[in-house]
């Protein structure tokens, strides 16, 4: 049995889960996640925290360039038999949706899961990249071709 002595603490939690986050995430009504983008290299990395889910429990889909990442974190297989002392981790579903801008290569994306952390790399599209465009001397004119 474990007891808490800080009622603060206990009132913090309770209010974060309320207020913020909602005390656990349904279909209809998912949780948010926590998220880092970035650009490293030729690549836009996304990363996810997801601890404790399965990987067989998140949904990644792409439609135009609207990035939507589902998962669900269930309670565990032996929950019934387990008398819940305490319990913080929320259940549910968790979702989030991300804007990708015309630049990316939506085709390409590479999805890896590692240590509770979702990490979705996005490749640059080569039409994004920057180029060097030659200058014909004298009067001849040069089409511009990406």
């Amino acid at each position: 049995m474990m007891m808490r002595t800080d009622p603060f603490r206990e009132l913090d939690r309770l209010t974060q889960q309320l207020l913020v986050n909602g005390s656990s995430g349904t279909w209809s009504r998912p949780s948010a996640m926590p998220m880092d983008a970035y650009r490293e290299g030729d690549e836009y990395v996304i990363a996810l925290d997801l601890p404790g889910v399965d990987p067989e429990a998140i949904d990644i889909d792409v439609e135009r360039n609207m990035l939507t990442v589902k998962a669900e974190r269930r309670p565990a297989a032996n929950s019934d038999e387990v008398h819940r002392e305490l319990s913080e981790r929320p259940l549910g579903v968790f979702s989030r949706q991300v804007m990708l801008a015309d630049s990316l290569d939506t085709e390409q994306i590479n999805a890896g899961y590692d240590a509770g952390v979702l990490t979705l790399r996005i490749p640059i599209a080569e039409r994004a990249k920057p180029r060097k465009i030659s200058i014909t001397p004298g009067s001849q004119r040069k089409a511009i071709r990406g």
